[in-house]
């Protein structure tokens, strides 16, 4: 079922080498310095741009739907041997989902509602299965959908103006893009410390975590990138040299310590429960000053969306990314029936819904509506 769900919209038939020349030619559209993504080959690269810089490049269904193809061509090409993605502005990679169309869309019941959360976890699915070496460049705010866009590939270089975060159970949703696949693949409980709390984590602190997988000084990825196009038919291998290359020389912060280092034993122990029930109850237990803290944020938050995003991220542990990607889209389309998103996406960054989510398991594992998702 996981597999017809991201294959709501028919697979693109095998390119030959015509097919794929022709593609090529079209992409010069793309690279109008107007339009919202850029698609460009350069040597043997692939590279995506994020072009909507006055919206911190917030990723929107047209996008989704220029980016995705473009990378099942490039998959298929034997030309291109990696692919880069980046943001423009300086101020962000991206910082996630255009929420307000997404909202908008859902009060009067329009598709949109649907097609941008199946499509988007499409694009984080292919995203995760690409064969083709992936390297994103996550320089300045990367939060929400931004996350999406390159946590599931190979490589994920961070600078010391990333902004790590995914704040969604402020917003009465839920760490979504696979969030229920990776942040339990985190160190420790830091993963669903993040996913309950909305944390931010900055600059080298994101690879610390594991989120990243390299840090370079923001100034050098123009010559990172230049050197990623200038190799000659690389390899996994040979690109992560050339990333370690530049990560080990990066000065920024080399000696500081993790943010959370001297938390996360309580990290560990305070968000091991099984139940939000029990996390506030070991939070008001142990007194202490960083407890508190974690208390009065999770208090901002939608019940809703902690009760379901803890039940998300332990499912998800043991669960494919395929079918994690599932379980969220049926997650997704249950907040867009709810009430907790609406009042949430208004009311941010407080959230006053006393709303409960059912025990039950309908969620997680029937179909939606009782429906097949395909």
């Amino acid at each position: 079922m996981a597999a017809r769900v991201l294959r709501r919209l028919p697979r693109l038939k095998p390119l030959n080498r015509l097919q794929v020349i022709l593609q090529h030619l079209k992409m010069s559209k793309h690279t109008d310095s107007t339009a919202e993504v850029l698609l460009e080959r350069r040597g043997g690269a692939g590279i995506i741009t994020l072009n909507r810089p006055k919206a911190l490049n917030a990723l929107n269904l047209s996008m989704i739907r220029q980016i995705y193809p473009q990378i099942k061509t490039w998959e298929q090409d034997p030309e291109t041997f990696l692919i880069i993605i980046k943001g423009t502005g300086g101020k962000a990679f991206c910082a996630g989902g255009d929420i307000r169309a997404i909202t908008d869309a859902g009060k009067v019941g329009d598709r949109l509602a649907q097609d941008f959360f199946r499509e988007e976890y499409r694009l984080n699915n292919a995203i995760g299965t690409c064969k083709k070496p992936y390297v994103a460049l996550i320089d300045g705010i990367t939060m929400g959908g931004g996350v999406g866009l390159s946590v599931h590939g190979h490589f994920r270089v961070a600078t010391e103006k990333t902004l790590f975060a995914m704040p969604e159970t402020a917003i009465g949703l839920f760490p979504d893009v696979g969030g229920g696949y990776f942040l339990p693949r985190l160190s420790g409980k830091i993963g669903y410390y993040l996913a309950l709390t909305g944390f931010r984590l900055k600059g080298r602190d994101v690879q610390k975590a594991g989120i990243a997988t390299h840090f370079v000084e923001s100034e050098k990825l123009p010559a990172l990138e230049e050197g990623l196009i200038a190799l000659k038919s690389p390899s996994t291998e040979s690109i992560a040299d050339l990333l370690n290359s530049y990560h080990v020389k990066s000065k920024i912060d080399q000696e500081k310590q993790f943010v959370l280092d001297e938390h996360m034993e309580k990290i560990n122990s305070l968000f091991s429960a099984n139940n939000m029930e029990e996390i506030v109850k070991k939070l008001k237990q142990d007194g202490s000053a960083f407890a508190i803290k974690q208390l009065e944020t999770i208090n901002k938050m939608s019940p809703t969306s902690l009760k379901m995003t803890l039940r998300q991220l332990r499912e998800g542990a043991s669960m494919s990314l395929q079918d994690v990607l599932t379980m969220e889209y049926r997650l997704s389309q249950a907040c867009m029936r709810g009430h907790d998103f609406y009042e949430g996406v208004r009311a941010v960054p407080w959230n006053t819904s006393t709303q409960r989510l059912s025990p039950g398991r309908s969620l997680f594992q029937t179909r939606d509506n009782g429906k097949p998702l395909t």
